[in-house]
């Protein structure tokens, strides 16, 4: 089976990793107890990261995108295959291919839509000339590999477009109750949904709990989108309130 070296196993890099079809190694040092938790249940190999790097055939950054960049750089002198699935902008990920095809990688530019791969339904779409041999560690698994071609950005803009509906619409969800409550018609409101929006009370609590426990990370996707929106030529804006709502929960 090839190797597979995995940056960060964080709660989607973990069961990313215990699906693939790999040996699969992580780096424990610096990492929290419970990254170290999570990476022994998903089965990953825990080595030092001259280790994995040398032993890898394909590195897979799974990390909050502010942290993209920094990733990357600190994999200087690996010779594999990259492969950067985070939520960034095509801008990002094209800035990422470069810092690391510069030191000796072959990149490829990823972005999973949909959650921690613990059942079917969860893609991972790529692009670039080695999407292939990223595809063929997730073949017949619930992460379900989509090759967008060989364009280095294709699937890290998929990844903002789906984003941008998926979470933008929950915070402007969360902007509007509070501009509701705020105004003193928050009651109001919600009893106004209850009527014509069946169903708009339950999205309101899962935007909430969501919001409570990842909005931090969300922060910096956000701001990717925005930059995605803006270069592409279309209004923008949306998205660097969005962060801003997250960045206050």
């Amino acid at each position: 089976m090839p190797i597979v070296g995995l940056l960060h196993p964080g709660e989607m890099g973990a069961a990313v990793g215990a699906v693939a079809r790999a040996d699969v190694l992580w780096a424990p040092a610096g990492r929290s107890d419970a990254t170290a938790e999570r990476a022994r249940r998903a089965g990953l190999t825990g080595v030092d990261l001259d280790e994995l790097l040398a032993r890898a055939d394909v590195v897979l950054s799974i990390c909050p995108p502010h942290a993209a960049l920094d990733v990357a750089r600190g994999t200087a002198g690996f010779r594999g295959v990259y492969c950067d699935a985070n939520a960034v902008s095509p801008a990002t990920a094209r800035e990422v291919g470069e810092t690391v095809e510069a030191a000796g990688a072959t990149f490829v530019d990823g972005g999973i839509v949909g959650g921690p791969p613990t059942e079917p339904g969860t893609r991972l779409y790529l692009s670039g000339a080695a999407a292939p041999a990223v595809a063929e560690v997730f073949g017949d698994t619930d992460l379900e590999p989509v090759a967008l071609g060989d364009e280095i950005g294709a699937a890290s803009a998929l990844k903002m477009c789906y984003a941008g509906w998926s979470k933008g619409t929950a915070a402007l969800l969360l902007a509007l109750v509070e501009a509701a409550d705020a105004l003193g018609v928050g009651e109001a409101l919600r009893a106004e949904w209850e009527r014509s929006v069946p169903g708009m009370a339950g999205r309101l609590e899962r935007a909430e709990a969501s919001a409570a426990k990842k909005g931090w990370r969300w922060v910096g996707e956000m701001r990717e989108i925005d930059a995605t929106l803006r270069a592409a030529g279309v209004p923008h804006g949306f998205h660097a309130a969005a962060a801003e709502i997250f960045r206050r929960r």
